[in-house]
């Protein structure tokens, strides 16, 4: 039996608690019902239940009840509401594994309002995960063992890839690259189509470029088995148009690299501080 399959019978047996339906829970259950969830052995928390989760419900989904014992409750609203709109009492003492999806919040944190016994993993989606194409880190703390972390590392992969990491310190950096990473990607693509305005495009066609451009080169870098610099090397031809515009971007004192390196750093220690 695979990871996957043991991790989703598993849930199918045991059930599976989810705390918040929001844009970020709602991928994650539509990624759990598509890879063999049944309906059944779901239950969901969420104050405004969408109509999709409503007609869910007739299927045999429970809304906003607590069952007796779930393997995993994940938790996708901020922690200081957790007490709000669940005992978690009666899970704590099942054997349930709590995984966050709360971004900022630290294992430490997580316990003060769980439990310190209880079994938890934080992780860190971005927001490319509301559409299955996410990348999240993950990290369980003292308390939770390989067979557990795995689990949580199954059932988050409905949203994309994920990365287990070695410590909960490697999660500031996470913050800065890929979860915050996003915000970066779009911002490049507005100076991309502003350019492409400043030499005479049309804002829609320069957005449009912009926007396909980026998309495509990011599909690419997944799927091509050559490194983005091997890429890039394919596509900068000498003395031509492409090696003209690295010059530029590739600048050692005022290109992308240092200013990327000062982005990120700066989001990495701006996690730190909230943390």
């Amino acid at each position: 039996m695979t990871k996957e399959s043991e991790a989703f019978a598993l849930v199918n047996r045991d059930g599976l608690l989810l705390v918040g339906c929001g844009k970020m829970g709602s991928a994650l259950l539509k990624g759990w019902l598509a890879a063999g969830v049944k309906p059944t052995a779901v239950s969901v928390l969420d104050p405004n239940p969408s109509d999709w989760l409503k007609g869910l419900a007739k299927e045999g989904l429970r809304l906003n009840e607590v069952p007796e014992k779930a393997a995993v409750c994940l938790l996708a609203v901020k922690p200081q509401v957790i007490s709000d709109v669940i005992d978690l009492a009666q899970l704590r003492n099942g054997g349930t594994t709590f995984v966050s999806v709360a971004a900022g919040t630290t294992l430490a944190k997580l316990a003060e309002v769980i439990g310190p016994e209880a079994t938890i993993v934080r992780s860190m989606p971005n927001t490319p995960a509301a559409i299955g194409q996410g990348i999240t880190a993950l990290v369980g703390n003292a308390h939770c063992d390989e067979r557990q972390l795995a689990l949580a590392d199954v059932l988050l992969q409905a949203v994309g890839q994920t990365i287990v990491l070695t410590s909960e310190e490697q999660m500031d950096a996470v913050t800065g690259v890929s979860g915050s990473g996003p915000a970066y990607v779009f911002h490049m693509i507005e100076a991309l189509a502003e350019a492409g305005e400043a030499e005479g495009l049309a804002p829609d066609i320069a957005m449009k470029l912009a926007i396909a451009t980026v998309a495509g080169a990011g599909a690419l870098a997944q799927s091509a088995e050559e490194t983005p610099k091997v890429l890039r090397e394919n596509v900068t031809s000498p003395a031509g148009t492409t090696a003209a515009g690295l010059r530029v971007l590739m600048s050692s004192e005022d290109g992308l690299r240092p200013l990327m390196r000062e982005t990120v750093t700066a989001a990495t220690v701006r996690s730190r501080e909230l943390a």
